[in-house]
């Protein structure tokens, strides 16, 4: 019995040891293995293009960036850009037709930094899907009556129903964080500003931004390359350039107040915690390093605080963004959660990363590209933002984790970390909370509006 027990720890620590071998093996499979470059070309008018054939493939996606977003919004006027996003294709049924007749989708998205329009369908329909973004992009439709209505299908969006917690919290955190500069207000705008949003805001939005030398457009699919390029000529070459570049420069926020912000939610048992300090640029050299230190962050914090449900990531942009973590915990073990968050973010200015902290967060990041390159929209939008964000290197950020070393990590954890405010918010039910944060809490209502989120929280006041 006892040999028969040796033989067993012997046979669990080989199949350990080849377990880890495989982990090892499938690491630096996915550090080395090579993303597919698109072809690259351009037209007359500027318009960058990006092409990946795939013969055999019955299908085509094209996806257009236009490379300003939601940062450009008129003050006070949150929103604009989502709204100009909405006005392109102002007609419902062009959705349901690109469904129904095209096989595919259609979809238009605003962020901060860039309008995306993407159009999937059968390779067969090539010409009719740049056909559509020729006459959104050409020739759009902003008459009285289509503004009206994107505007009122906008408005009903975001006053339809109360925004979840969670919601409320990131955005809290951003104006925190922000105040007035851009990235502190939501990039779809609220009810309050979009209804400021005019007719004029958004022609002179369509003629300062929506032009072919602010735009790239990247297509996968089965279609060839003389085709895609004498169809893009034909259709979009008439698509005229600007006659000046608008880059997004804006006066830096100052620092945010150091105290808890805590929004008021009667009634509410679980906490939303957020806590951000000011990030990086996408276009930083250290943006990779600090890609993997919000990894990182994470797993520290999820030790000191298991009950809570953890997440931490870092929201680059054109302009640098924030390093942001969050958590749902219950209201208790609010107080505690976010001394916890706060010591983390201390100690990784103090001490450094481990190198299996670095591995670890290396490989989840690996693991997720490997497993989505196959998805055409997900490899175009990789393309796109490294076009966007002038990257050199060959995968943006993820192309950065497979140089970084610990002593870059240290350097930017101190840029990120060493004697910098950080922002916090806790959106919960202040009755419970009151007792933990004590002094060294603000108390805001539970409704946004401009005040103190660039549209978010009410002025203070105390609770009924």
């Amino acid at each position: 019995m006892i040999h028969l027990t040796a033989c067993q720890t012997r046979v669990r620590a080989l199949s350990v040891l080849f377990s880890l071998v495989a982990l090892l093996a499938l690491a630096t499979r996915i550090r080395a293995q090579s993303l597919p470059e698109p072809d690259r070309d351009s037209l007359l008018n500027g318009l960058t293009i990006l092409f990946s054939p795939r013969p055999g493939d019955p299908n085509v996606l094209v996806k257009m960036r236009i490379k300003s977003g939601a940062a450009f919004d008129l003050a006070g006027k949150g929103g604009t850009m989502a709204l100009l996003g909405d006005a392109l294709f102002p007609d419902p049924t062009t959705r349901e037709y690109v469904t129904d007749q095209l096989g595919g989708k259609l979809d238009v998205a605003t962020n901060y930094d860039s309008i995306d329009i993407t159009i999937s369908g059968k390779a067969g329909e090539l010409e009719r899907i740049v056909e559509l973004l020729r006459s959104a992009l050409v020739t759009p439709q902003l008459s009285p009556e289509n503004i009206a209505r994107v505007r009122d299908a906008r408005l009903k969006l975001l006053s339809e129903k109360p925004l979840p917690a969670a919601e409320i919290a990131d955005q809290a955190v951003a104006a925190r964080l922000f105040g007035s500069f851009p990235y502190g207000h939501p990039a779809s705008g609220t009810a309050e500003t979009v209804r400021k949003v005019d007719r004029a805001d958004l022609l002179l939005a369509r003629e300062r931004f929506l032009n072919a030398d602010n735009a790239t457009v990247a297509v996968i699919g089965g279609v060839e390359r003389g085709r895609l390029m004498r169809t893009l000529r034909q259709l979009l070459g008439p698509w005229v350039k600007s006659d000046r570049s608008i880059p997004p420069t804006f006066r830096q926020p100052d620092p945010p107040n150091a105290r808890v912000l805590i929004v008021n939610q009667a009634g509410a048992t679980m906490a939303e915690i957020r806590l951000a300090v000011k990030g990086l640029a996408r276009s930083d050299n250290d943006a990779a390093a600090a890609l993997a230190l919000a990894q990182i962050v994470r797993y520290r914090w999820e030790v000191a605080s298991p009950d809570a449900k953890i997440f931490a990531r870092h929201e680059a942009h054109a302009l640098p963004g924030m390093l942001v973590l969050g958590a749902s915990v219950p209201a208790a073990s609010a107080a505690q959660a976010v001394a916890n968050a706060q010591q983390v973010l201390r100690s990784l200015a103090q001490n450094p990363p481990s190198a299996a902290e670095l591995e670890r967060a290396r490989n989840e990041v690996f693991m997720n590209v490997s497993q989505r390159t196959s998805d055409a929209d997900f490899l175009a939008q990789l393309w796109l933002d490294i076009e966007t964000f002038k990257d050199s290197s060959r995968y943006g950020q993820t192309s950065g984790l497979r140089i970084i070393s610990l002593p870059d990590l240290q350097r930017v954890a101190n840029r990120l970390f060493k004697d910098v405010p950080v922002a916090t918010v806790v959106v919960g039910n202040y009755e419970q909370l009151k007792t933990s944060f004590g002094k060294n809490a603000e108390l805001r209502g539970e409704k946004l509006d401009a005040k103190t989120t660039s549209d978010s929280i009410l002025p203070a006041k105390k609770p009924d």
